[in-house]
């Protein structure tokens, strides 16, 4: 708890993103943080490599072993891997952020429970290889399977983490140093003695996983880490019913199937020793499956609950927790260093005492045994050179990028070194042209090996959605961003026909073919501009509408008589002038047809007096024309025909006699 609450990373902001809250673990490669990613408000795993392994010779090396590893990982998807989020490098700290699993290693389960049933020991070894399946079709190798890096949480999920690390410090070791990194409780004997690995490593680290979850032991045991890996080489893993008698033969040969001393002799992936371990646990009845092994937990796991993961903490461990905590750290070994010595054991007789004679002897084979040791040891090394050793190794050379796919894979092949390809989009590079290799240009490559071309398939083209215009902007921003697009905060337009809230116009044409990732600007409708209606009343017709119209908005008419406005002229409008619309908006206007029309009575044989009072009721003018002097007064004729309807205000002459 000490070194936790005195560790200079909790409370610092690495790269400027991540707050370190807490110390999760410690192992041999790196210790792992709690974390706050400030960016994306989230936890996460920080795991923060170990300082010692970026310096010297190698530290470049381990760097780019390291964020390549990262990458690789970062692609693999599936429920059972512990996501790769980033990777990257604050000052001298590199850094690998992933999906934070709340719940203890399967390490700690073991410490506390000692073992499992049957069938979650098979359960959980079925979701760590259905997890490396998937990693294995991709070409990765894991090659750090063990306890502290399968976390069982209590939803009954199991998550493999780590991946790419182990790969990048051992490569990276064996390469300036010629030895390999690792847990040697799980290291498979070919990792031990040629520092190489495929998938069937971690297959063989599985089946030490299960015979350690079915027995609550590991297979083999020694004083130093030399001596457990010396077993690994020389020795058959023994079958489980050797510990636990009861357990089934089916056991047996399945454990003894994955960790065969002979790669050849195991499932040659993941997916194949999944198959396997289902077809085992089906021939397995429930009573079985229920069962477990008789296994006393240490006392000391309630106590120290990070001991397990925490190498700083293991002085606090006694009895099996500080044995298991100790078998779970991480060593470097001399690669083919076994082959050099014997376990330690001894088959003389305690207290026995050779003669004299006895003693020359021996001596003398002495001698001659030192003599043939020192030839063998000049040959092993100059096989080890050749092998592992410097000899064995190469430099991808540079100029690869840009080159096509059969010119680098010809200059590979002038080196003698192998040569794979994966397509992958790249929008500068041509397609078929080379963007990258695995390993990079000036990295160490051995002989044996491959080399990953990384051949452009050409920028990612995606198709622009049809009909974007028109619909609704939430609608087309998730059409254009479901095809690669990215589209950036929308602009507004007034419009007089495109509803609000709907797509007026797009930057790109539909159906054009633009690079993933392309933004595409759209503008959005706000509906008809807002339009205060003015006064056209007293004003000609065809000006009044022109004056409208030129607004935005529909004029609709309608006709009435009237004594005040001439006739073709506005005598009304509604709304009225001032009310606040929006364009396409209808103005009715009333159109004045002049005065009301009369009926011109007869008046004719009237006296004037009479008829031009009767007329001008009807508001018409009257006007005298009198005949012969008009000495009568009466009306003679009327120059409107009686019955006419005729405008108010017309005049009506009378003549008088």
């Amino acid at each position: 708890m000490a070194a936790t609450l005195t560790d200079p990373l909790i409370g610092h902001v690495v790269d400027g993103r991540y707050e370190v809250l807490s110390r999760i673990a410690r192992g041999g490669m790196a210790t792992v943080y709690l974390a706050t990613d400030r960016r994306l408000d989230r936890e996460v795993a920080l795991k923060v490599m170990h300082p010692h392994l970026a310096d010297g010779a190698s530290g470049s090396d381990f760097v780019a072993r390291f964020r390549r590893e990262a990458r690789a990982a970062a692609r693999l998807t599936h429920p059972g891997l512990v996501g790769v989020y980033d990777q990257g490098v604050d000052g001298e700290t590199s850094y690998l952020t992933m999906e934070y699993v709340d719940g203890p290693t399967l390490r700690r389960r073991l410490t506390t429970e000692g073992s499992l049933t049957v069938g979650e020991a098979l359960r959980v070894t079925e979701s760590v290889l259905d997890a490396l399946a998937v990693a294995h079709r991709a070409h990765l190798v894991h090659r750090d399977i063990k306890p502290e890096n399968v976390l069982v949480p209590d939803d009954g999920r199991v998550k493999v983490a780590d991946f790419g690390l182990a790969r990048a410090v051992t490569e990276a070791s064996a390469t300036a140093t010629g030895t390999v990194l690792g847990t040697v409780a799980y290291l498979a004997p070919e990792l031990v003695t040629q520092g190489a690995s495929d998938a069937r490593t971690d297959v063989y680290a599985v089946g030490i996983l299960l015979y350690e979850m079915l027995t609550g032991r590991q297979p083999f045991t020694g004083a130093t880490p030399i001596q457990v890996a010396y077993q690994h080489v020389n020795d058959d893993v023994p079958g489980p019913s050797d510990v636990v008698p009861w357990l089934p033969v089916e056991l047996d040969e399945l454990v003894q199937a994955l960790a065969a001393r002979d790669p050849d002799e195991r499932p040659a992936e993941a997916g194949a020793a999944l198959t396997m371990l289902r077809r085992t646990r089906a021939a397995l009845d429930d009573g079985t499956l229920a069962r477990r092994a008789d296994v006393t937990p240490s006392e000391d796991a309630a106590e120290t609950p990070d001991a397990a993961g925490d190498s700083d903490a293991t002085a606090a461990l006694t009895g099996v927790a500080r044995e298991r905590s100790e078998r779970g750290r991480t060593v470097a070994l001399p690669v083919g260093a076994v082959d050099l010595v014997d376990d330690g054991r001894d088959d003389r007789t305690e207290g026995a005492e050779p003669a004299d004679d006895v003693r020359r002897w021996r001596r003398r084979v002495t001698a001659v045994l030192a003599v043939v040791a020192i030839g063998a040891l000049t040959g092993i090394g100059l096989v080890w050179y050749w092998t592992s050793g410097p000899g064995a190794w190469t430099t991808v050379p540079s100029g690869l990028a840009g080159t096509t796919q059969a010119e680098a894979e010809a200059a590979l092949d002038e080196l003698g070194i192998g040569s794979t390809a994966v397509e992958a989009f790249d929008p500068v590079v041509a397609e078929g042209l080379v963007v990258d290799s695995d390993p990079a240009a000036g990295e160490r490559v051995h002989r044996d090996g491959t080399v990953e071309l990384v051949v452009s398939k050409g920028p990612d083209l995606r198709v622009v959605p049809a009909d974007l215009v028109g619909t609704p902007v939430a609608d087309a921003t998730a059409a254009l961003e479901e095809a690669g697009f990215v589209v950036p905060e929308p602009e507004s337009a007034y419009d007089d026909t495109v509803p609000a809230g709907a797509v007026l116009s797009a930057s790109a044409e539909p159906g054009a073919s633009l690079p993933v990732g392309t933004e595409v600007a759209l503008t959005v409708s706000d509906g008809p501009a807002p339009v205060t209606v003015i006064s056209v009343v007293g004003v000609p017709l065809a000006d009044a509408r022109a004056q409208l119209e030129a607004d935005g908005l529909v004029v609709a008419e309608q006709q009435d008589f009237s004594e005040q406005y001439p006739k073709g002229t506005v005598m009304a409008q509604a709304p009225a002038p001032g009310t606040e619309g929006f364009r396409g908006d209808t103005v009715t206007v009333t159109v004045s047809q002049g005065p009301p029309l009369v009926e011109v009575p007869d008046v004719v044989g009237k006296q004037f007096g009479e008829a031009r009072q009767q007329l001008e009721q009807l508001g018409l003018v009257v006007v005298r024309e009198d005949v012969l002097g008009g000495f009568f007064g009466t009306v003679r004729t009327q120059d409107v025909t009686p019955g006419s309807a005729i405008p108010k205000g017309s005049t009506v002459t009378l003549a008088v006699v």
